[in-house]
């Protein structure tokens, strides 16, 4: 995980995932918006904290999701 400013982050668009209810309860939000770091944050707080990762270990980490859902 990486720190960026915040500010840095302004200006971008969160998506929810598409696993998401749609009551907008308890749901993760990433943005794509940024090439090498990926960006996520709880959707119940938006203005709280956010975790940086590094693009290839998200990806990592997605896929073994999917491969652990199977």
């Amino acid at each position: 995980m990486r720190n960026i400013p915040e500010s840095d982050l302004d200006g971008v668009t969160w998506h929810k995932s598409s696993y998401s209810g749609g009551s907008g309860g308890d749901c993760l939000e990433v943005t794509p918006d940024l090439p090498t770091l990926l960006p996520v944050r709880d959707s119940k707080n938006p203005h709280g904290p956010k975790l940086i990762f590094r693009a290839p270990a998200w990806s990592a980490f997605v896929e073994n999701l999917k491969r652990d859902s199977i």
